[in-house]
């Protein structure tokens, strides 16, 4: 599908910083962002809060907005502007969602919660190093490239392109694992 004549004039009224533009832009594309942040956290089988997929828009319209429109600036138009922006708004949902990942694996709490749910959320050490304990016992549980795609996935954040070129397996294959990695470590949960 090729660049509308709507959307080329409203990426050129965005880019000549006209009066209205970015609020018209937003009021398009919200839409399509909300739709994005949901498909790109189902995939992942990450839940969101209404106010995460919030966050997670706005951090899509900061990544637009940054350097002056520099991601506007680069689009070229061989595509329409709603794939063009997908595309961009998926890698910046995905890199949000992987440091959140990884602040969350280090223990560290999301900067958008109140000092009342850090202190309901944070573990004590000895709740920290039991849940430690038992996610390994439930890893172990699992064959070895199972438990290493679950480890690489959930604790260290990597992507599925990222486990792939680590593990040497086909990417299609992740998501498959982790199903069914999943599954048994529900099980194991269960019968526990």
């Amino acid at each position: 599908m090729a660049l509308t004549v709507i959307d080329k004039k409203l990426l050129d009224r965005c880019l000549a910083n006209e009066p209205g533009a970015w609020k018209d832009f937003v009021d398009r594309f919200h839409g399509l962002f909300v739709h994005v942040v949901n498909h790109t956290a189902h995939v992942r089988s990450v839940r969101l809060s209404q106010d995460d997929v919030d966050d997670l828009c706005a951090e899509v319209f900061l990544t637009l907005l940054a350097n002056n429109y520099a991601v506007l600036q680069h689009f070229q138009g061989r595509c329409s502007l709603a794939t063009y922006l997908s595309v961009i708004a998926r890698r910046a949902v995905v890199k949000e969602m992987t440091h959140r990942r990884k602040a969350e694996a280090l223990g560290h709490v999301s900067v958008h919660q109140s000092a009342i749910d850090q202190a309901d959320l944070a573990p004590s050490e000895l709740q920290r190093v039991a849940n430690h304990d038992e996610i390994q016992q439930m890893l172990d549980n699992l064959p070895t490239m199972d438990a290493e795609v679950i480890k690489q996935f959930h604790l260290e954040g990597r992507t599925y392109r990222e486990i792939s070129s680590e593990l040497g397996i086909p990417e299609n294959s992740i998501g498959p694992t982790l199903t069914r990695a999943r599954a048994k470590l529900r099980g194991s949960k269960v019968g526990s």
